[in-house]
């Protein structure tokens, strides 16, 4: 059949390449149909896979079948939510908790949470802001090097760099002491330093994996799109670190001085430790079939007693069971809000129902303030976000350029006594493709001081003006509004 193909080609490749292209493309486009949730989504990807023969249906291949790829993470991980067998359940927070600490209407949050998240509200934790990568990592090596049975770290990016080294020689260390370790790093997040820390590890006998690591060809598309984006790391069952941090000598004053970046992470004691462990773990298994348990990894008791304590909640979500969950939380707390609404992101791409529900909110007397960076670290995104603010700016949403250095802090506080911070970005990545951790806190204080962090970006920044958008060259407009039309794969 080739052969006949291949003699016929000379004269007839016209036609050879129409049937091809008609095949091909009706595949592509069944297939989009069929397996697309959004209709906006199965009418883009149709709409590429007819317009562009052949190359449509090539695109579509690479950068459109995650969905396929989601189905089988999901049965995958079914069996792997051991969250329920291990929580503390006598330090659930109860609606009058709820009530005390942040007022009446925030118990529907109570309850949205309880509903489309795995983890519970408890009781009984302790949460210290870390404000910079100095202090962070600081802290994050202390308790390293004091560990004494196990660590458990998984991160994005660890790059093989100077500070990274550091946490490789405290990691090394601890398994000279005999403590158990392992390091989970996503396969593409391995990527950004070269060589990568992943032989830098096994070289000091750190157990050490790559998450959705098995490249075809050195590509691991279309699944590159699926990764850990979450930060955490637990020593001894009993203390955990968690927020927007990964590891990169980029966020250092001691490496990059004053051009360094800024993040925001959060250091914890608690019940919470719990269900961010059985997180981690989660992932760890799913990695290496291995299943952390023993005495090592046993879950220390919280020192606080139940009722005591601050309200915190883990927020796991992905591609998985947890589809969205940062979302769902997210948009319940734009409903409930009544005075102030404050958010922090570097990559400020929602969806159209998430500015909806802030646009609802700017309308119903809610002042929403939306901080950005003035200079981002990812041009395209920066341009795509840009395309996207008339939608807020026209219907009383505040958008807020941050100046100096880059911010990396993904924060956000309502009516300063609810925050809810973490590894979640606000773009189609962090909110459907990402595996990402968040922590959900009822806490006036702790919302205050992530108010104030916000407020002194909103201080010295620059507001974004409607008429200036409207006013600067169409053909930059128009180069915004296209990259903007590629913002989910960004």
């Amino acid at each position: 059949m080739f052969n006949v193909l291949i003699s016929y080609w000379p004269l007839y490749w016209p036609h050879i390449l129409l049937g091809l292209s008609l095949v091909v493309g009706a595949i592509a486009a069944v297939h989009a149909a069929m397996t697309k949730d959004e209709v906006r989504a199965a009418l883009g990807w149709v709409g590429v896979i007819m317009l562009s023969p052949i190359v449509g249906a090539l695109v579509y291949a690479i950068a459109g079948v995650n969905r396929m790829r989601r189905s089988s993470l999901r049965s995958q991980r079914a069996g792997m939510s051991d969250i329920e067998l291990y929580h503390l359940s006598h330090y659930d927070a109860s609606p009058d908790e709820v009530r005390t600490v942040s007022g009446r209407n925030f118990i529907a949050m109570k309850r949205l949470g309880d509903v489309v998240s795995r983890c519970n509200l408890t009781s009984g934790n302790s949460l210290t802001v870390l404000q910079s990568g100095d202090i962070a990592y600081a802290a994050m090596l202390k308790a390293i090097r004091e560990a004494q049975r196990s660590v458990l770290l998984e991160t994005y990016i660890f790059d093989n760099d100077r500070i990274g080294r550091q946490f490789v020689a405290a990691l090394g260390d601890a398994v000279k002491r005999g403590v158990q370790v392992r390091v989970l790093v996503d396969a593409v997040g391995a990527r950004y330093s070269t060589p990568s820390i992943v032989g830098v590890l096994r070289h000091v006998n750190v157990r050490v994996e790559v998450f959705n690591g098995k490249l075809i060809m050195g590509l691991r598309l279309p699944y590159a799109n699926l990764r850990t984006h979450r930060k955490m790391l637990i020593i001894d069952g009993a203390l955990a670190f968690t927020g927007g941090m990964n590891i990169r000598e980029a966020f250092t004053t001691e490496f990059a001085q004053e051009h360094a970046a800024q993040d925001t992470h959060f250091q914890l004691t608690g019940p919470v430790v719990t269900d961010l462990f059985h997180t981690a773990s989660e992932d760890w298994r799913f990695t290496t079939d291995e299943l952390l348990e023993g005495d090592a990894w046993a879950i220390s008791p919280p020192k606080q007693a139940a009722g005591e304590g601050l309200l915190v909640r883990a927020v796991p979500s992905g591609p998985d069971k947890s589809l969205e969950t940062n979302h769902k939380i997210m948009m319940g707390a734009f409903s409930v809000a009544e005075k102030h609404i404050r958010i922090m992101s570097p990559y400020f791409l929602p969806d159209r129902e998430f500015i909806s529900a802030l646009v609802t909110a700017a309308r119903r007397g809610v002042m929403v303030d939306i901080v950005v960076p003035a200079q981002n670290n990812l041009v395209l995104v920066d341009m795509a976000m840009t395309a996207q603010f008339d939608q807020l700016l026209k219907d009383g949403c505040r958008i807020w350029r941050s100046k100096g250095a880059f911010n990396h802090s993904k924060l956000m506080c309502v009516d300063d006594v609810w925050a809810y911070a973490g590894s979640s970005n606000l773009d189609p990545r962090s909110l459907r493709l990402n595996f990402e951790i968040d922590l959900e806190i009822y806490d006036r204080p702790t919302a205050e001081a992530i108010a104030k962090r916000i407020d002194k970006h909103v201080a010295t920044g620059t507001l974004v003006n409607l008429a200036d958008l409207k006013r600067r060259p169409f053909f930059r407009r128009l180069i915004e509004r296209i990259v903007w039309l590629g913002s989910p794969y960004l």
